[in-house]
C-alpha cells in the first residue's frame, strides 16, 4: 500500500512538473528551523511516547529540536506553486525509571532516539501571484517520512524478578501522512528569503519489542526560508 502510495505520489509530481517547468518560475529553496512534536494530549493513540510516561522520567519536548531542508519549488500559472523537498530532524533524550534503581543506587537509565525524515510533494496557494516583492501563501500535501525510533540502554524485566538488562530496541519504517503549510516570502529577482510553518500528520508502527505499538510521528515546524530563483 505504501509502494503504490509513493508510486502515484511521484508519478502525478512528476506530471505536472513536466507540464510547467518549461516557462515558469523556479525556486531552489533552503530552510532551517525548530521542530516540535505534538504535545501528548494530541498524540495518537496507543503511542509509544505517552505509554513510556506511564513508568519512565523524560520530557516528551526534548524530542523538538532543530531541523533543516531542502525543496524545489515550479509555478504552476500566477497563483499556484507545486513543491518537493525532504527535511530532517533528530533528537536523543534520556530517561530513567520511576521508582526503580540499579544495585549500586544509579537510576536504570535509557536513551530515548527519534529521527524523522519528511518527503513532501506540497501545492502552494499565492493570493497575490508570483510577482509581487511580497508572497503569503498557504497550502498543503502528502508527505512520505522515513523515521527510526530507538531505546537503548538499562531495562527491568518485570516478569523476571525485576531483573536489570542492557539491551536496544529499534524500529524503522515509512508512513505517508497530511502536510499543511503556511507563510511568506520576500522575492527579488533572483532570491528569496521568509518564514514559514509546517504541521504534519503521521505515525509509525511498531513492532511488540515495544511498551506500545505505535509512534506519533507528527508536530509543527517553524522554518526560515532562503531560496534562489531562476
Amino acid at each position: 500500500m505504501l509502494q503504490r502510495t509513493v508510486t502515484s505520489a511521484g508519478l502525478l509530481f512528476a506530471i505536472l512538473m513536466c507540464a510547467s517547468t518549461a516557462h515558469a518560475q523556479q525556486t531552489v529553496n533552503f530552510t532551517v528551523g525548530h521542530f516540535s512534536p505534538s504535545d501528548p494530549n494530541s498524540r495518537t493513540s496507543g503511542d509509544v511516547i505517552n505509554e513510556d510516561l506511564t513508568f519512565l522520567v523524560f520530557d516528551p519536548d526534548e524530542f523538538g529540536g532543530a531541523s533543516f531542508g531542502g525543496e524545489w519549488l515550479v509555478g504552476l500559472g500566477r497563483f499556484f506553486e507545486a513543491g518537493a523537498g525532504v527535511s530532517y530532524t533528530a533528537q536523543t533524550v534520556p530517561s530513567f525509571y520511576a521508582g526503580y534503581v540499579d544495585p549500586d543506587g544509579t537510576e536504570v537509565d535509557q536513551d530515548l532516539h527519534l529521527r524523522i525524515t519528511p518527503i513532501a510533494f506540497t501545492v502552494r496557494v499565492l493570493p497575490f501571484g508570483q510577482s509581487t516583492p511580497i508572497q503569503p501563501y498557504f497550502g498543503g500535501g502528502l508527505g512520505i517520512f522515513n523515521w527510526k525510533y530507538r531505546e537503548s540502554g538499562e531495562f527491568i524485566d518485570f516478569n523476571n524478578n525485576r531483573e536489570i538488562f542492557v539491551d536496544t530496541f529499534e524500529a524503522t519504517g515509512n508512513s505517508t501522512g497530511a502536510i499543511v503549510l503556511g507563510g511568506v516570502r520576500f522575492a527579488g529577482r533572483s532570491f528569496t528569503a521568509g518564514g514559514e510553518f509546517r504541521y504534519q500528520h503521521a505515525s509509525g508502527d511498531l513492532p511488540n519489542d515495544f511498551s506500545a505499538p505505535k509512534i506519533d510521528l507528527g508536530g509543527w515546524g517553524f522554518n526560515f526560508t532562503v531560496g534562489a530563483r531562476f
